[in-house]
């Protein structure tokens, strides 16, 4: 029985879910975090909530607006967790057992719900090798056959498909790069063709690319796979298995390599259609024109150009009056004659005695803020009442004598800063009491 006979019938409702985002970064989750758990048992449906919850934390739902799931039940921030949880387990994706030893149900992934896993792991991961569709891989697979003792023939077999999943990549890539060229026809301006190219640099099939062509170095190993190839055809005679997986291998590395160099071609015939198509925008002139440059054009031909500008002018509320720009009208370079560079002594601007005027000087002096505090001192106490303060020269003056008080206080205890208070014309401070 094949696994796809094991999938029960609302596997799939999760892909017609208006959550599906979120059950499947809640499957990647628990997949991920069953791995990494210490409990050989797996995880309990309890740690799957916790899973989950970080990942609703995570996401932007609006909680605000009532929320149902396909199911007709009320989603919450608090039961989301739990809900879905429990429609995964219903669906097939999680298998739901009870173990005595920890008293509680225990999660764990079906055979086939793994393979679907794996896929939506790799389709969320930012950071994809692709380990095994890479020519290194091939290379490593066959000199550990070579090297190997008791000939396993399960390494060629991982050769084997290693070699398919790299013939497809390099499909994929060729596919890929047939969209882009008629993505590029369509084009009419640069900052289309420059998107096209943008896009096309920043795939995931071009870094794939890049591996290949650099850190994987197709070049680099496609010598030494063949030299492998052969050597372990002779070291294999009448091992009739290993020789078939082998010629095999031998087949699909031909088809990597013709698909390779087709790829390298198309690489370069692209360059060169984007480079012609900016010859031809050069040449022609893009087709979407400035609407500026359209208006323009109309004008030129419109009999009614010199109304249709005076009523634009009364419109827009132009400073100045229009006037129609011509070649003679653009800028020009001017001939002016430099004249030469003589050096010039530096002739004081000011005298000594004017700067005086710029030094800022105090807005009283000592004696007269040190009056201020003797008519309102008593036994050797500063108070400010209701009729300290009768201007805002009285005020300057208060705020003199408590910023002086502040600078030489010992003790908290000898300034004390009450209620506000209101004078003559409405100025408000506060009542302070200084003791010495």
């Amino acid at each position: 029985m094949n696994l796809n006979s094991k999938i029960p019938r609302e596997f799939y409702k999760l892909f017609a879910s208006k959550y599906m985002d979120y059950y499947q970064r809640f499957l990647v989750a628990i997949y991920e975090e069953s791995g990494r758990s210490y409990s050989l048992l797996g995880l309990t449906e309890r740690e799957c909530c916790m899973v989950m919850n970080e990942q609703i934390a995570a996401e932007t739902v609006a909680w605000s607006e009532e929320q149902f799931d396909e199911e007709g039940e009320l989603l919450t921030r608090s039961n989301m967790a739990s809900i879905c949880l429990k429609h995964l387990e219903d669906w097939g994706w999680l298998k739901r057992d009870y173990d005595e030893a920890l008293d509680s149900y225990v999660v764990s992934f079906p055979e086939y719900s793994q393979l679907f896993v794996e896929l939506f792991r790799r389709l969320y991961s930012e950071d994809d090798t692709r380990e095994r569709e890479s020519v290194l891989a091939v290379y490593s697979y066959l000199y550990t056959y070579s090297s190997d003792k008791e000939k396993n023939n399960e390494i060629l077999k991982s050769a084997l498909a290693a070699s398919r999943s790299l013939l497809q990549m390099l499909s994929n890539m060729q596919e890929g790069m047939r969209g882009y060229f008629d993505e590029l026809s369509r084009q009419r301006s640069f900052l289309g063709i420059q998107e096209v190219l943008v896009k096309e640099m920043n795939n995931n099939e071009s870094k794939k690319y890049a591996i290949l062509t650099t850190t994987d170095s197709f070049y680099r190993y496609k010598e030494a796979v063949k030299e492998l190839i052969d050597q372990n055809l002779s070291e294999n005679e009448g091992r009739d298995e290993a020789i078939d997986i082998i010629c095999q291998i031998e087949r699909e590395f031909d088809a990597i390599e013709r698909r390779y160099n087709k790829l390298i071609a198309q690489k370069t015939l692209f360059a060169g259609r984007a480079a012609a198509r900016i010859r031809y925008i050069l040449m022609e002139g893009a087709v979407e024109e400035d609407p500026a440059a359209a208006l323009v054009k109309l004008l030129n031909k419109s009999k009614n150009s010199q109304e249709i500008l005076e009523k634009l002018s009364d419109r827009m509320h132009l400073t100045e009056p229009f006037r129609v720009i011509t070649g003679q009208s653009l800028s020009r370079r001017r001939n002016i004659e430099k004249a030469e560079f003589t050096p010039q002594a530096v002739i004081p601007s000011a005298k000594q005695e004017e700067l005086n005027e710029f030094v800022l000087k105090p807005l009283y002096t000592r004696q007269e803020i040190m009056e201020f505090y003797r008519e309102n001192e008593k036994d050797g106490i500063f108070t400010v009442t209701g009729d300290t303060v009768h201007s805002m020269e009285d005020l300057e003056k208060l705020f003199f004598v408590w910023q002086d008080a502040v600078e030489i206080a010992e003790d908290s205890r000898q300034i004390t800063i009450g209620q506000d208070l209101e004078g003559q014309d409405g100025i408000r401070f506060s009542k302070l009491t200084i003791r010495k």
